[in-house]
């Protein structure tokens, strides 16, 4: 084994770019203040009413959170809005209505690291014209738990994939002069217990899963801020963690900017500020105030000490230096200013790259122009498509387009966005199309057996605070996407869920999209996919289990009724073979694989050679469009050792996406991370690269292999 260096953590290199005088700038700042003007911007309100308590009048109504500036030497508040898919608005008579991304897991499912700058940028000119310069998005907890119900905001199960899709949302978020944040830090991987349950992991495990993430994602996007978590980690709550926070995240990473905690996530002051905490949000979501009166106790009497607090104010003034917070003017609520219509085709080509088509039996799509009559069933698809609840929820212009649905408290109610899969499907094509929905199986069945092909809209909705109870789609749609296949074997499934679903039906009908959760112009998007005015080009971020068995926790640690006991879960089971290397591993065939998305076209992949040159690995190869139409390959390279010292057989190593026209072929080269082809070794405190061979291989996706190569390491 090699040590690496340390620079292969990378210096936020980004930053001294962006703003080489914010470090001076901040600590020159710093040294003009008072210590009740260092505390004001330690801690931070909640923007609504919660449990009898009102926020600051400065505060954006019905928001996430206000922090006090200082007006003697011109620091502006801090206006903070949830989160990573768009400008959220906390329950209130008359919601603010923002433009919403689909789902993170369906941006992640483009593998477009433009695209996800590009989404970013939209919903941070938002956050900018409704009066925010602090954004808490975005989000890149792996999936661990393929039930959680927070995964729709996340980026799926592999740290590399997650990492660099997430880092890119949050340049773009920030190139509006807005703070990003990148959360939950860490392992908050599933929503059952949230608050009380204690995860237990290696140090190498978790740094080569999760943490390395984290990592890339920090790399990336060089976010202002970063969100301590619920859990505890190894017996310590995540945000008092000294651990995570002042070990890893800044003596290891070099992170710069400030910790900022979850809503409800501190539970001292004097352990939380010495453990890293730099700003406790959302009072009063927390037992107690504890960075108001008792942190200023605790600093005069040296509990904590002064120069902590003058390092906790100074990360938050760094992030407001260097993200242009504090040149720029205070944003102004100008929501008047915003162009929705451009906004929602951001949002739309987000979606339709996005879409994964998991099955297409006798290329049933797309839609053929002979097609006289569809049947559509279920899903509110003739007047919307569904979307995730809790701090992300998104509201649309005009209100929920079906209402009365779900939890009328927090995280419901569901939030069905106004675009009609079925009207747009009607723009595209002359059949005759009609709509049942789909709560009488029977009905159902009739419908679909007298049109040429019935597509069935099955829905699941996953939120904030609450894990699904299984896999399986819930309210019997298995049992009426199976009746309506009976009826009818040209029958489409489109699934608007927030994660991994099983599907005892598949051998039943002819083609199945995973539209995720699809944002504001979804219908539009899954529309354009079935018609195929859009070929799909989405390849899946997570892989699908077959069942809850070929987990490694076929039941979720915890208890769901319970709100103060105390839960482990142990994470050291799978340690750092999180997913797709879980099923590798454990030789699991799962129902989809990561990585899997089928096209419209056909693409061939070759002439792949791997080389070292000046300390970097550099992969090469070559694709083909093998078909009839224009399409986007995803040219996936993954690495294995041949040592057996990694956590699983392969990693994803790197890909890109190749716009390919009938009959192109392309060269294409990608480098290769080192931390891809090493192990964390915790002892040494270091990667230590590997030596011996390393085998990479090429492929549409993680099952599907077509070339390899091997490269002698030294």
């Amino acid at each position: 084994m090699k040590a690496l260096s340390c620079a292969v953590a990378l210096t936020l290199a980004g930053a001294a770019n962006a703003a080489p005088d914010a470090g001076e700038r901040a600590q020159a700042l710093v040294a003009k203040m008072t210590q009740d003007e260092k505390l004001r911007l330690v801690f931070g309100y909640f923007g609504a009413e919660f449990n009898g308590t009102v926020p600051p009048k400065e505060a954006i109504p019905a928001t996430a959170g206000y922090i006090h500036g200082v007006p003697r030497l011109n620091i502006p508040p801090q206006w903070q809005t949830d989160a990573g898919l768009g400008v959220a608005s906390q329950p209130a008579p008359s919601p603010r209505a923002r433009t919403s991304l689909p789902s993170g897991l369906a941006t992640a499912s483009t593998w477009n690291p433009r695209l996800a700058y590009e989404a970013g940028a939209m919903i941070g000119r938002e956050a900018r014209l409704s009066g925010h310069n602090v954004m808490l998005g975005g989000s890149v907890n792996l999936m661990r738990e393929p039930r959680n119900g927070r995964n729709f905001e996340y980026a799926g199960e592999d740290p590399l994939l997650a990492g660099v899709m997430t880092g890119e949302q949050v340049r773009g978020i920030q190139s509006n002069q807005v703070i990003g944040t990148v959360k939950h830090f860490a392992f908050n991987d599933q929503e059952t217990n949230r608050t009380t349950i204690d995860v237990k992991i290696g140090e190498a495990a978790g740094r080569m899963s999760d943490l390395l993430a984290l990592q890339i994602a920090i790399e990336r996007g060089n976010p202002g801020s970063v969100m301590c978590s619920y859990n505890l980690v190894n017996g310590v709550y995540a945000c008092e963690n000294d651990w995570l926070l002042n070990k890893v995240l800044k003596q290891d990473w070099g992170f710069r900017g400030y910790v900022m905690s979850d809503w409800g996530a501190v539970h001292s002051t004097i352990p939380a500020a010495n453990g890293g905490l730099d700003q406790q949000s959302g009072w009063p979501f927390d037992k107690s105030p504890y960075f108001g009166p008792a942190l200023k106790e605790a600093v005069n009497n040296g509990h904590v000490p002064a120069a902590r607090l003058d390092d906790m104010a100074q990360r938050i003034l760094w992030a407001m230096f260097a993200h242009g917070v504090m040149d720029a003017p205070p944003p102004v609520v100008e929501p008047e200013k915003i162009d929705f219509a451009a906004h929602a085709q951001v949002s739309r080509q987000a979606a339709e790259e996005g879409i994964v088509l998991l099955k297409n039996a006798g290329d049933l799509l797309p839609l053929a122009a002979g097609v006289r009559s569809i049947a559509i069933i279920g899903g509110h698809a003739d007047v919307a498509v569904i979307s995730g609840g809790g701090a992300a929820q998104v509201h649309p212009q005009g209100g929920s387009a079906v209402k009365g649905e779900g939890p009328k408290s927090f995280p419901g109610p569901i939030v069905w966005l106004p675009s009609s899969p079925k009207d747009a499907l009607a723009a595209r094509t002359k059949a005759r199309i009609t709509y049942h929905d789909g709560k009488s199986a029977e009905g159902a069945k009739r419908a679909a057996a007298g049109a040429d092909i019935a597509i069935v809209f099955a829905t699941q909705w996953t939120a904030e605070s609450i894990d699904t109870p299984s896999l399986s789609l819930p309210e019997r749609q298995d049992a009426l996407i199976a009746a309506v296949a009976g009826a009818n074997r040209r029958t489409i499934v489109v699934l608007e869920t927030g994660g991994p679903v099983t599907m005892p039906w598949l051998d039943k009908v002819s083609a199945v999209l995973a539209a995720w959760y699809p944002g504001t112009a979804g219908g539009e998007a899954i529309a354009r996919v079935l018609s195929g005015e859009v070929n799909p080009s989405g390849r899946l971020a997570a892989t699908f289990p077959a069942s809850e068995a070929q987990l490694p926790r076929p039941k979720i640690d915890g208890d769901p009724s319970s709100k103060e006991g105390r839960f482990r879960t142990d994470y050291d089971i799978e340690g750092a073979a999180v997913g797709y290397k879980w099923y590798e591993r454990t030789k699991k065939k799962p129902l989809f694989a990561f990585g899997h998305g089928l096209s419209y076209t056909t693409f061939a992949y070759g002439d792949l050679q791997a080389r070292e040159e000046g300390g970097k690995v550099i992969v090469e190869f070559t694709v083909t469009n093998t078909g009839r139409r224009a399409g986007h390959a995803v040219p996936q390279v993954y690495a294995g050792s041949h040592t057996g010292k990694w956590e699983a057989p392969r990693r994803l190593a790197g890909w890109d996406k190749v716009l390919l026209q009938p009959g192109e072929r392309k060269a294409v080269s990608v480098t290769v991370d080192p931390r891809i082809l090493s192990v964390y070794d915790a002892a040494a405190g270091r990667w230590m690269r590997s030596s011996g061979d390393i085998e990479f291989t090429l492929g549409g996706a993680s099952d599907a292999t077509a070339a390899r190569a091997v490269l002698g390491m030294k």
